[in-house]
């Protein structure tokens, strides 16, 4: 691990990153916990508004993941990060305060937009400062500190939801402005250079517009990253439908067991709770065995698709199932293994960039994805209106299945590069 030296008022970089993930992860297991339920019972949003409030989000992601990534990457991605984590902040306090369609819907562009600064500016920082051949074990054991975290805000997020709904949310929303106070002071930047650019207008734009070329070429002529790109337009246009009427088919298709007098938001959070503890031993247990997947592109590719594979099925399971606990376990199960996925997915990603213009690359990812939610999110949401929960939700494994077919194809074809050496135009080759 780089142990250059840095300002002793900074933290180090893997300490400062494991500890705001820890505290993203609380804000965001306090807000989403219980967040569906408060868009439905306290806004009063239908399946397909949900699905809309979602895809407004991945619109405004489709339209600055690209530009700020490149911003991280021409300027400082710490300023990035930083302004980012404070912007999602304050979308969370407008809807928090604000219960209503429109001040939900304003909210979500822009925490789009705060979501955008942070995309690919985040795991690019990280890279240069520790190497990018020593982020797969910093997220992976950031994935594990995060499942324990996460237990103790969903029961934070259930107790204080239970006192009023919209109170998860303002607590989350601070704790993102909390974040990029901490990120403002003690964030250390070291190894990044900002592009030298001529202190003009023009030159700032030519800049910028470099960097965005020179992204784009990279994931044209690298095939590692182009098979990333599509796999994540599918599994955004996937996880749109899912993550937006998950909550809402559990609600409105099957009767909650009692518990005591709590409200059925309670069993949200001993799913989630059941969840964080099952991925917690899981990780902990194929944690070696993960870090080894991450120096492989054919294995990484393999164990993604086989672990994809098995989310589809608890999606189906989720979707078919008639049990209310049956149900749960799928839902508890195919978190387990999201968090599985995100780990290898993402050290793929890194380890296959050049340095330079690593956050504009993986901002260009990011925007594959969002352009899958917008593809599939409405058209999920109106089988939902139209039809029912269930077969929106089904709807949502078939947009999943190409996915298999694009990994077992790099699981058998593809070389194992550790990062890209060849094929890639560096920045500096390009602007010659």
């Amino acid at each position: 691990m780089d142990n250059r030296s840095r300002p002793r008022s900074y933290l180090s970089p893997s300490m400062l990153y494991l500890s705001t993930s820890a505290i993203q992860t609380l804000a965001d297991t306090i807000l989403f916990t219980v967040m569906t339920v408060y868009f439905i019972q306290r806004v009063g949003l239908n399946p397909l508004q949900l699905v809309l409030v979602g895809t407004v989000l991945e619109g405004t992601v489709l339209l600055f993941e690209v530009p700020t990534g490149v911003i991280a990457d021409t300027f400082s991605r710490r300023f990035s990060i930083t302004l980012g984590m404070f912007i999602v902040g304050c979308s969370f306090l407008l809807y928090g305060f604000i219960p209503t369609f429109w001040a939900v819907m304003v909210g979500q562009v822009i925490w789009g937009i705060g979501y955008t600064f942070t995309s690919g500016a985040t795991q690019a920082w990280l890279a240069d400062e520790i190497g990018a051949e020593n982020v797969g074990n910093i997220f992976i054991k950031s994935g594990q500190v995060n499942r324990l975290v996460g237990l103790i805000a969903t029961a934070i997020s259930v107790i204080i939801a239970s006192l009023s709904l919209h109170l998860p949310l303002l607590v989350g929303g601070g704790l993102y402005l909390f974040i990029s106070l901490v990120m403002l002071l003690w964030m250390p930047e070291t190894q990044f250079k900002p592009q030298a650019l001529e202190p003009t207008l023009s030159g700032h734009l030519h800049g910028l517009a470099a960097t965005f070329q020179t992204g784009l070429q990279i994931i044209r002529s690298s095939p590692v990253l182009l098979t990333l790109a599509i796999v994540e337009i599918f599994r955004g246009a996937a996880s749109e439908g899912y993550d937006r009427l998950a909550d809402a088919h559990l609600l409105q298709n099957f009767t909650f067991p009692t518990l005591g007098n709590f409200q059925p938001v309670v069993w949200f959070g001993v799913i989630h709770i059941f969840g964080g503890i099952g991925s917690f031993i899981v990780t902990a247990f194929l944690r070696p065995r993960l870090e080894q997947l991450t120096a492989s592109v054919q294995r990484s590719a393999r164990a993604l698709m086989i672990l994809h594979g098995a989310s589809i099925t608890l999606v189906i399971g989720f979707a078919a199932s008639g049990n209310f606990y049956l149900a749960a376990l799928c839902m508890l199960l195919r978190g387990i293994l999201e968090g599985l996925i995100g780990p290898l997915f993402d050290t793929w990603l890194v380890n296959n960039i050049e340095s330079r213009v690593r956050a504009t690359v993986i901002s260009m990812v990011g925007q594959a994805n969002a352009f899958g939610q917008i593809a599939g999110g409405p058209g999920v949401g109106a089988i939902g209106k139209a039809f029912s929960l269930r077969s929106a939700i089904l709807a949502t494994s078939l947009l999943s299945a190409p996915v298999l077919y694009l990994y077992r194809r790099f699981s058998r074809q593809a070389p194992e590069p550790h990062l890209l050496k060849s094929g890639v135009v560096s920045l500096d080759e390009h602007r010659a």
